[in-house]
């Protein structure tokens, strides 16, 4: 059975990482890792292929990316032109000439706008000067007075040797110079079709480049079924299922990416132009188109854009006004549309993690250049949907993907190995904050005790390491438990714990406060809670963090071991007094053998009381009825259970005796 609806896998998947961690022993021997060369061998050379191909392919590769790409940002106009019955050939020629027409029309906006600038430029010369000046004064001046007066204290030999090799560097070059010709400007030729051909040679290339991109997506769209059921039979003919999957996952998530980027850069384009043109900005059209074309470039584009629209302001303008506040609405804007507007139109859509967007801009801008950076979102969201899908690249998942890559109870093991209390405090306060401490216990701590018992059975961590992760425990249940105790001891916890378990010692601290029965002996009858741990040292901490909880509740629960129940009751005591006993166990272990004895025992000795037995599955999933066979007791799985009847015994003795002195001992025993 999971605890409190967790999928029972998940803790089976945590079992099978411990069981790999205590396989890998103390190291890789040098055998270990030449066989681990030579099993691996065969995948690194065919990354290294792999990356052949996309390095020596890319005039190829880039058109056919660059199309399938396209195919996705128009499929939806194609299939909203299918919807009201247009035939599928005139729904792609119309998509793409729509396509076209858009990006044509950009680019002679952006034609225009840039002729506009240079026949501009004559008038800003002045603004640009004076302002070049300016920051010479601030930036340049300083560091020249400065370099004058260190020149003072070099001495006058090297300074005159400096000042002779300085001459004869110049004498050549003055000599050169006056029979230099300097070469002046090209000259195209004055005949209209050379200056034609120039022009056609410089274009030519950039046009035939769209004409394939474009050649190329009319095809994949009007063979989109055609090509789907290929790729399904080449990458899983025999598992249809899978690669349905996986091609269903790739093509939703690059096409809600694509739609949604394009709509957010656009909007971001417009509010550009807008807010410059209220700034009365020349060329703001200029600004928002290069905006919302620079803001597909991950990370770095809106910025490139902000520095060129802050230059022409500085350039048109006499003073510093409009070049801050042009930069200060590129700022407004960028951090409205990525805090706020991307979060909820897209947020984490494409599972990327923000490192993994970095690199993949990284990476496939070192392979196919400026294209690649552009694409590089799309093209490391593929690798991911490839490591979802298929088991041989699932470490691209891991790699590449938002999700945590430790489960909470793997987590929180981690770091207790590495002595770190402080990070596993803020993981559990950050858990808090939308669930109860018990949940806690349950899903993080507890499941991390077992992790800890699985591969000190085996060897796996030292004795250091354990005492390690005994002290970081203490640390963490004194820190989350809620109570002001003071320690008495603590600078000798570390040697304390060497003797007495986690549990144990956080137990006795609390003692120092509530005497040695955690209380008074005289107590009405059915007014306390006792909690037993059947024996480990994780069945303390559990039974201790249970009656933390309890009491935090405002209800008497007491902790005791099953020697302190072997002496019998302290003299003084009712054993009438106790209403429920808990017999508590963290995980399944060879203590819950003592179960049954244990159960006995106490039936014998607390007659009256209500036995429950509180065995949480730890890491490892059981049915309810595997934990209850065999016996007659109640059983609950988690400790946020066994508050739950605690709490609603509470509220149901309040109600049948509402005038008894029962609040009156728990408030001051509490």
């Amino acid at each position: 059975m999971s605890v409190e609806g967790r999928p029972a896998h998940g803790w089976g998947q945590a079992m099978n990482a411990s069981l790999e961690r205590r396989g890998a022993g103390n190291g890789m021997s040098a055998t270990q890792s030449t066989g681990w060369l030579r099993d691996h061998s065969s995948r690194i050379v065919t990354a290294g292929i792999v990356l052949a191909i996309l390095y020596l392919g890319r005039s190829v590769l880039i058109p056919l990316v660059l199309a399938v790409m396209l195919s996705l940002l128009v499929a939806p106009l194609v299939r909203a032109l299918r919807r009201i019955r247009v035939g599928r050939t005139i729904s792609v020629l119309a998509a793409v000439v729509a396509l076209a027409v858009s990006c044509i029309a950009v680019a002679a906006t952006l034609g225009t706008q840039v002729l506009r600038i240079a026949e501009s430029l004559p008038q800003c010369e002045s603004n640009v000067q004076r302002k070049l000046k300016t920051l010479e004064e601030v930036t340049i001046a300083p560091l020249e007075r400065l370099n004058n007066e260190t020149s003072r204290l070099v001495e006058m030999r090297e300074s005159s040797e400096a000042t002779l090799h300085t001459g004869a560097v110049e004498r050549p070059l003055q000599a050169a110079g006056r029979g230099a010709v300097l070469p002046g400007p090209p000259e195209f030729g004055r005949h209209p079709l050379q200056l034609m051909g120039k022009l056609l040679t410089t274009v030519w290339g950039p046009i035939q480049f769209a004409g394939i991109v474009l050649l190329v997506l009319i095809f994949v769209l009007l063979e989109h079924e055609s090509l789907r059921d290929r790729l399904i039979r080449t990458a899983g003919a025999t598992d249809i299922r899978s690669a349905t999957l996986a091609l269903n996952d790739a093509g939703d998530r690059l096409s809600r990416y694509f739609v949604s980027q394009f709509l957010v850069n656009l909007a971001f384009g417009l509010a550009v132009w807008v807010s410059l043109s209220m700034l009365s900005l020349p060329q703001a059209l200029l600004c928002g188109i290069l905006a919302g074309v620079m803001r597909f470039v991950p990370y770095v584009g809106a910025g490139l854009a902000a520095v060129f629209a802050a230059a022409l302001a500085l350039a048109v303008d006499p003073g510093w006004s409009l070049a801050l506040s042009t930069l200060a609405v590129f700022i407004l804007l960028d951090i409205v549309v990525g805090q706020l507007v991307e979060p909820h139109l897209y947020g984490h859509a494409t599972g990327l993690s923000p490192l993994s967007i970095v690199v993949g801009a990284i990476f496939w801008s070192c392979l196919w250049g400026p294209i690649g950076l552009i694409l590089s979102t799309p093209l490391t969201l593929c690798l991911l949907v490839a490591g979802r899908h298929t088991k041989a690249l699932s470490v691209l998942e891991v790699l590449l993907g938002n999700a945590q890559p430790l489960t909470l109870p793997q987590r929180a093991y981690q770091r207790a190995l590495s002595g770190d209390p402080h990070e596993i405090i803020a993981d559990a306060r950050t858990f808090l904050k939308s669930d109860s401490l018990a949940a806690y216990c349950d899903r993080v701590m507890i499941p991390a005790l077992h992790l800890a018992r699985l591969d000190a059975e085996t060897d796996a961590i030292t004795e250091d390491q354990q005492l390690k992760i005994r002290r970081v425990i203490v640390h963490v249940a004194a820190a989350l438990s809620g109570n002001n105790l003071k320690a008495r001891q603590r600078r000798h916890r570390g040697a304390v714990l060497e003797e007495l378990t986690a549990g144990h010692w956080l137990r006795q601290q609390r003692e120092q406060l509530t005497g040695k029965w955690q209380g008074p002996l005289g107590v009405p009858a059915g007014s306390i809670v006792i909690c037993m741990a059947l024996g480990s040292p994780a069945d303390d901490l559990a039974t201790e963090m249970l009656v933390r909880m309890l009491r935090s509740e405002q209800i008497d629960a007491r902790h005791f071991s099953p020697a302190e129940i072997d002496a019998g009751l302290p003299p003084g005591a009712d054993p009438d007094g106790v209403a429920i006993a808990f017999l508590v166990s963290a995980f399944p272990s060879s203590e819950r053998e003592r179960a049954g004895s244990i159960n006995q025992q106490l039936r014998e000795l607390l007659p009256e009381a209500n036995l429950i037995r509180v065995f949480c599955p730890g890491v490892t999933a059981q049915s309810e009825s595997d934990n209850s066979a065999g016996n007659t007791e109640s059983t609950v799985s988690s400790l946020r259970q066994a508050i739950e009847i605690c709490t609603s015994w509470r509220e149901a003795r309040i109600k049948r005796q509402p005038s008894s002195g029962y609040q009156a001992v728990v408030a001051r025993n509490a």
